[in-house]
């Protein structure tokens, strides 16, 4: 397994640098979250990046689930739930965590 310990984190382990993430960086990020990433977490991470690529900018966990509610034909309901169910712990505790995102400013768990 790829060691991201020379990657630049935080006080509270999130990239210093989205540039540095990749792939096997969100498997480890998640395994220190206790998360297993399946097929279900990944179009949830790969939008946060595109969004962030595109913006420069984290989306809102609202951009997510309507984004996700659209994609999979869901209401926008369900689709929180899910993103909630996947990363248990929050949309930025764990979403942005494992999507490589620097821990976004004046949030809390959201």
């Amino acid at each position: 397994m790829l060691s991201h310990a020379t990657l630049e984190r935080d006080t509270e382990s999130y990239l210093v640098n989205p540039e540095d993430w990749s792939h096997e960086v969100a498997a480890e990020l998640a395994a220190e979250e206790n998360i297993d990433l399946t097929a279900a977490h990944w179009p949830i991470i790969e939008f946060v990046r595109e969004y962030w690529d595109e913006h420069k900018i984290i989306p809102d966990v609202r951009h997510v689930v309507s984004h996700m509610a659209q994609e999979q034909g869901i209401d926008k309901k369900a689709a929180k739930q899910q993103v909630f169910s996947l990363f248990p712990y929050g949309y930025v505790k764990q979403t942005c965590k494992i999507a490589g995102m620097q821990r976004p400013r004046g949030w809390s768990t959201g």
